[in-house]
């Protein structure tokens, strides 16, 4: 949030006086620059406005104030102390816009800082594209852009597993979708009845609540439905988890592979009849030409030197 230092003002300010009980108008607080909370609380004064706190003005008031603050912004030249003063000062005085979107969202795990801090991202860019000309409220103008970088934010940095953009729509609509048949239903719709409702393949549906799961995920560690954890209950992992047979040889055959390659050509040779063409001793003996004694010795060696090796790399 920028902070907003007061000093003096360096330009002389003209001072314009409403008539004998006529109503403050905002045209006559923006014909004086507004670059220190002195100017501040003068310009609000016309309107009627106690402004030396502005986070603290009221919401009707801060929409007259912010009117009066925007003619300001655009009639003043980028980069200089006062607009760089009025945009500061109206993005204090609209906080309440980014902490009333924040609070739509508060079922959400983030916390509602970093909400805050995102919708803000939002409030700025509603008020750097914001012009008068466009006569609507700047609440109504800065509201669903404030929700759209909330919702952006959720969607780029939410989801613990990523899916495509198209599984993420697909499921704000799934739960729009079961929320009101379940009201008609009274039980929570089937995957078949939500493909009905809305003309999608059940298949895609079912998709669709697959994805929704992605958005959060539940530790290994944390304790398993109906353990007493306290007393040495169940792992959520210990029950999910499966032992995998077949992970140990993979390991060693990997282990394996750059060892078997520095072995000679006669002795990778031996072991590819033995173990992969699974032939007898006496059969590779009589293919290479030599005794199945030697081969006997040949594979022991081989065997034993690989042995060493692997139990050496742990």
């Amino acid at each position: 949030m920028p902070t907003f230092a007061s000093r003096p003002s360096t330009t002389a300010h003209v001072d314009v006086r409403s008539a004998p009980g006529a109503a403050p108008r905002a045209a006559e607080a923006i014909d004086d620059e507004v670059t220190c909370s002195a100017d501040l609380v003068r310009v609000a004064g016309r309107l009627g406005i106690e402004a030396s706190r502005p986070a603290a003005v009221c919401p009707a008031d801060a929409r007259e104030l912010s009117k009066a603050l925007f003619a300001r912004l655009r009639a003043a030249e980028e980069g200089t102390s006062e607009y760089s003063y009025v945009r500061g000062t109206l993005i204090e005085l609209n906080m309440a816009l980014v902490r009333f979107a924040a609070s739509r969202f508060g079922h959400r795990k983030e916390p509602v800082e970093d909400i805050v801090q995102v919708g803000t991202i939002g409030l700025i860019k509603a008020i750097d594209r914001f012009d008068l000309s466009f006569e609507v409220e700047f609440s109504t103008f800065a509201l669903p852009t404030i929700s759209g970088e909330i919702k952006r934010f959720f969607r780029d940095t939410g989801w613990m597993v990523h899916v495509p953009r198209r599984l993420q729509e697909l499921r704000l609509t799934l739960a729009k979708t079961s929320d009101a048949m379940e009201q008609l239903l009274d039980r929570l719709p089937t995957p078949g009845e939500l493909a009905a409702h809305l003309d999608l393949p059940e298949d895609e549906v079912r998709e669709g609540l697959i994805a929704s799961q992605a958005q959060s995920a539940t530790s290994l560690d944390a304790p398993a439905p109906g353990s007493d954890h306290r007393n040495g209950g169940d792992a959520l992992g210990d029950r999910v988890a499966q032992e995998e047979g077949a992970f140990e040889t993979v390991l060693c055959l990997e282990t394996l592979k750059p060892l078997i390659a520095a072995l000679s050509e006669r002795d990778r040779s031996i072991l590819s009849l033995r173990f992969g063409a699974e032939l007898t001793q006496a059969e590779i003996g009589r293919r290479l030409g030599i005794s199945q004694m030697h081969v006997s010795r040949l594979l022991t060696r081989t065997l034993t030197g690989l042995r060493a090796e692997l139990l050496a790399k742990g």
